[in-house]
């Protein structure tokens, strides 16, 4: 099971480096992205954000960076991330894909289902995954408006180790977020954080989560300076 972001890079976007992706292709969201990975998934909540609020009077900012993360940094409840959690069974070779009602803002749902037992669903016609409960068994349909859909079958306990999974995905990636933002929005650092924090429900603590060597790997590289320097001395002999 993956937290997965639904990709779409707007034509033209040049405020920060992006990655090339499939046009609504889902972006895995862990501590293994790339910094143009890192950049695409914020790019894209923040272009899916980028609504007019009934009641905002907030200036618009002037410079297109500002602009840009303008509904990104003021939303509060309503700031949405299109996606959710991506089950892939790779002994049938079925995957669960989030729907077009699905978010990961609203993935606690998932904690509810599995206490309460109450169906999930995540779309409508015409593909409407759906998630059920049978006692210990957690069924999820792929697409619940086809009488033979595929179905991926797991146990209620192995759903809650692949949730806990999930968490420490989202909080890896949280922190490739600051880091990267140090790098490429400096003046916007802690506020984009937040935001981002909001938007997967996480604290934003969990951004000082360690996550190894990629984390100064979402610094960009400085220029190295021009000129001749030192010949490198022979190497070592036989």
């Amino acid at each position: 099971m993956q937290p997965v972001l639904e990709i779409y890079t707007p034509d033209g976007f040049d405020l920060w480096p992006v990655a090339e992706t499939e046009p609504f292709g889902f972006m895995p969201l862990s501590g293994e992205l790339s910094p143009a990975e890192v950049g695409t998934v914020v790019m894209r909540i923040a272009d899916y954000n980028d609504v007019d609020s009934d009641g905002d009077h907030t200036p618009q900012p002037a410079n297109a960076l500002g602009s840009f993360l303008h509904g990104l940094l003021r939303l509060e409840d309503d700031i949405v991330a299109p996606g959710g959690l991506r089950f892939i069974d790779t002994s049938t070779n079925v995957t669960f894909l989030p729907g077009c009602c699905d978010g990961l803002e609203s993935r606690r749902d998932w904690y509810r289902f599995v206490d309460d037992g109450n169906l999930l669903g995540f779309g409508h016609d015409p593909v409407s995954p759906v998630a059920e409960r049978f006692g210990d068994t957690v069924r999820l349909t792929v697409n619940a408006e086809q009488h033979d859909s595929p179905v991926i079958a797991l146990s209620v306990t192995e759903l809650r180790r692949l949730l806990a999974g999930a968490e420490r995905d989202l909080a890896d990636f949280l922190a490739l977020v600051a880091d990267w933002a140090s790098g490429y929005l400096p003046g916007y650092r802690a506020p984009v954080t937040a935001a981002v924090a909001r938007v997967l429900d996480l604290p934003v603590g969990a951004a000082d989560v360690h996550v190894g060597s990629a984390r100064s790997a979402m610094r960009p590289k400085q220029p190295q300076p021009t000129g001749p320097g030192p010949r490198p001395g022979p190497g070592p002999g036989p």
